[in-house]
C-alpha cells in the first residue's frame, strides 16, 4: 500500500522501538503509519534459520530485572530459556596460545528466546495492520508546518502528520534535513549519542551438535589474538544442532573483506575448541558497523564502556512536540538495550498520545 498523504502520526524506524510503538498506538485506535528504509522491519534484531533452530545477528538477551521484556515473551507465548553457561572457558592470549578456566559463565542469568529476538519482532509486526507498514521507503527530509511535520521521502512521496517519531539511532536520525534547522545544541546532542553496537559485526557458526559441551567447556572464551574478542554458545534450547557467536575486536575497516575473516573465524575456533571446530555447517558474518541504516563513521570507533542513554534538554519538546525521538538511545532506565526500546516507545506513545 502506498504512503498516504496525510496520517495523525508517522513512525520512522521499524525496529523494535517502532514495532512496540505501533502495537500501542493500535490498542489506542491512534491513526498511525510506521516506515522503514530497509526492505525488512525489526531493525537491528535480525536472524537467520538454519537445521529447524535460529540464530540472532544482532542482540541475542534480555536479563531478570526487566519486566517489559518479561511480559511481552510472555504475553506472546514464546519460549524463553537461559543462556548456556556450564563448563569451563577458555582464552587466547596475544600469541594466540588458548588456556582454560572455570567458574561460571560470562552472561550466566541471562535469556534467551526460542526462535531468537526476531520472533518477538515478527509477533509484533504480525499484530498491525499490514496497509499501514512501509518497507523500503526512505525518510530524507522534515518540514515545520503550521499543525504538524510534512515528511519527504528519498522517491518524492510526501505525506503530513499532526506528530513524528524518529524510532532511530539519534546519529542516523542527524543525517536527515531539517526545515527550519534545527538548534546547534540539538545537533550536537543527536551526534553525542552513539549508536549501540553500531560499530561491531557478529559472527555466528553453526556445528551439527554442540561438542564443547562433550569436552566440559561453556562455549565461552576471550580473546587478545582475534578475530573475535568475546564468544559464547548460540545453541538452541534443545541443543538439536550446535552454534558459537563472538563479537569482532578487529575495527571495521580490517573488515571488508569478509571471505578472509570468515576463515580468520573458522580458525580462531579451532584453535579455542580443537579440531572438531573445523566443519561448521554454515559461517554466518553481520558487520553493522556498514549498514547504513544502523551506523554512520562516527559508529566505527569502538566503545569502551556502555554509554550513559537518556533523552537529552536538547531533544524534548522540538517544533512544539510535534517532533518525538523514540529509540533505545534516548531510554534514560535501559537505554541500549531490547528493553529500553520498548521503554522509549512507552515515552514516545505518552508524548504523541496526549
Amino acid at each position: 500500500m502506498p504512503l498516504p498523504s496525510q496520517t495523525d502520526i508517522l513512525i520512522a524506524g521499524g525496529g523494535l522501538a517502532g514495532l512496540r510503538l505501533a502495537g500501542l498506538l493500535t490498542d489506542a485506535g491512534a491513526d498511525y503509519h510506521l516506515i522503514d528504509r530497509r526492505t525488512r522491519f525489526g531493525g537491528r534484531v535480525l536472524g537467520f534459520e538454519m537445521a529447524d533452530a535460529a540464530f540472532d545477528l544482532g542482540p541475542a538477551w534480555f536479563w531478570p530485572g526487566q519486566p517489559r521484556m518479561a511480559a511481552l515473551t510472555a504475553f506472546h507465548q514464546l519460549p524463553v530459556f537461559e543462556q548456556y553457561a556450564t563448563g569451563a572457558f577458555r582464552f587466547e592470549d596475544a600469541r594466540g596460545q588458548v588456556q582454560q578456566g572455570g567458574g561460571p559463565g560470562s552472561m550466566q542469568g541471562s535469556f534467551r528466546i526460542s526462535g531468537g529476538i526476531a520472533a518477538l519482532c515478527s509477533k509484533l509486526e504480525a499484530g498491525l495492520d499490514d496497509t499501514r507498514l512501509h518497507s523500503a521507503t526512505t525518510l530524507q527530509q522534515l518540514t515545520r508546518t503550521s499543525d504538524g511535520i510534512r515528511a519527504r521521502m528519498a522517491d518524492g512521496t510526501q505525506t503530513e502528520a499532526r506528530r513524528l517519531v524518529l524510532a532511530l539511532p539519534p546519529r542516523i536520525a542527524a543525517t536527515l534535513s531539517f526545515a527550519p534547522a534545527l538548534p546547534a545544541e540539538t545537533t550536537h546532542a543527536l551526534g553525542s549519542l552513539p549508536t549501540w553496537m553500531a560499530g561491531h559485526a557478529k559472527a555466528v557458526a553453526v556445528y551439527d551438535q554442540p561438542f564443547w559441551r562433550d569436552a566440559g567447556l561453556s562455549g565461552d572464551a576471550m580473546s587478545q589474538h582475534g578475530p573475535m574478542v568475546e564468544i559464547h554458545d548460540a545453541s538452541p534450547a534443545d541443543a538439536r544442532c550446535g552454534a558459537l557467536f563472538g563479537f569482532m575486536g578487529v575495527p571495521p575497516a580490517q573488515r571488508r573483506d569478509t571471505a578472509a575473516l570468515s576463515d580468520a573465524v573458522g580458525a580462531q575456533l579451532v584453535r579455542l575448541f580443537g579440531p572438531r571446530a573445523a566443519s561448521p555447517r554454515r559461517i554466518e558474518i553481520k558487520d553493522w558497523a556498514f549498514d547504513p541504516a544502523t551506523a554512520t563513521k562516527s559508529d566505527h570507533a569502538p566503545l569502551t564502556a556502555h554509554p550513559r542513554y537518556y533523552l537529552p534538554a536538547a531533544l524534548d519538546g522540538l517544533w512544539d512536540g510535534a517532533l518525538v525521538f523514540g529509540g533505545t538511545e534516548v531510554a534514560p532506565g535501559f537505554g541500549g538495550f531490547l528493553e529500553g526500546a520498548l521503554e522509549a516507545a512507552e515515552n514516545a506513545f505518552a508524548r504523541v498520545i496526549r
